[in-house]
């Protein structure tokens, strides 16, 4: 059923059922495992950009979790298309080995925020105040804000065998997801730890490896199910190798953001989830960015 956004400010949900706490007290934020915690993620984000949690899910909330997503992806749209690594329209004044001019196909599809319950398991966990707690904790900030795009918050990606998500950006600094669905094979997520900075592209690097000429700075993850990651997708180019086998690939996508009003760039928002709101227009004279980077 579709949910209206006032429904996801329900920031006393409590996380009991659903995180493993003895793993992950995050009900204590002072407790000691969590000051560990902390400390380690921070270290990992600096040194190689991502932090996994593992088994950060009881069992039978990842089952639940698991399910609901099967449900939704009824609710999927769809897109194979060709996309740049920056979600951007030709330029062909730029030279032709320039990675914002080297398209590739991309094939996947995203339920989106506004047709995911406030009651499932992976909204929950989006809104909760320990949730928003931990996260700003693990990236040294005050605090960090859901995001205000009505359908990019929370998506479901849902990636059918056969499909894949070639080299690209996210559009805020950092991004928290976690698996539901594992596919049979394949469905690894490769990235590139901070090849671009707030200070420049370093086309350089990114068309070296967008052109397949170089692995020397991809790093290989196989997620599994339940794993929680934080991933500094903003600098970080990254994507999903192709699925194998006859079972999707699905991964709940937390979007965070370091400040209030963050909203999806319109054409971006509507190559991802084939329409867009009035929000986004209005917001495309006004977008809320950290940085001025390409997208």
């Amino acid at each position: 059923m579709s949910v209206s956004l006032p429904l996801a400010d329900a920031e006393c949900l409590d996380l009991g059922d659903i995180v493993d706490t003895e793993r992950y007290p995050m009900h204590d934020p002072d407790h000691p495992r969590m000051r560990e915690l902390i400390e380690g993620c921070r270290a990992r984000l600096a040194q190689t950009g991502s932090a996994v949690l593992h088994d950060f899910l009881r069992p039978e909330a990842l089952e639940r979790a698991k399910q609901e997503g099967q449900a939704l992806s009824a609710k999927t749209y769809y897109s194979t298309r060709k996309v740049n690594a920056y979600f951007t329209a030709d330029d062909p004044s730029l030279p032709a080995d320039d990675p914002r001019r080297i398209f590739m196909d991309r094939t996947s599809g995203f339920v989106t925020r506004d047709v995911i319950p406030a009651d499932s398991i992976v909204h929950r966990i989006y809104v909760a105040r320990a949730m928003k707690r931990f996260i700003a904790a693990c990236l040294g900030e005050e605090r960090v804000w859901e995001y205000a795009d009505p359908y990019a918050g929370l998506v479901i990606n849902v990636m059918p065998p056969d499909t894949e998500q070639p080299w690209h950006y996210d559009t805020n600094e950092f991004i928290v997801s976690m698996m539901t669905q594992q596919p049979e094979t394949g469905g690894d997520f490769e990235y590139c730890p901070n090849i671009r900075s707030p200070q420049g592209e370093s086309l350089g690097a990114v068309g070296r490896v967008v052109r397949g000429e170089t692995r020397d700075p991809i790093n290989v993850l196989t997620l599994r199910p339940g794993d929680l990651q934080l991933f500094k997708g903003r600098f970080s180019l990254h994507r999903v190798t192709k699925v194998g086998g006859a079972v999707e690939r699905h991964t709940a996508i937390f979007a965070y953001s370091q400040k209030p009003g963050v909203i999806g760039r319109l054409e971006r928002t509507r190559q991802l989830y084939g329409r867009v709101s009035e929000m986004h227009i209005e917001a495309e004279q006004r977008l809320v960015r950290a940085d001025g980077l390409v997208d």
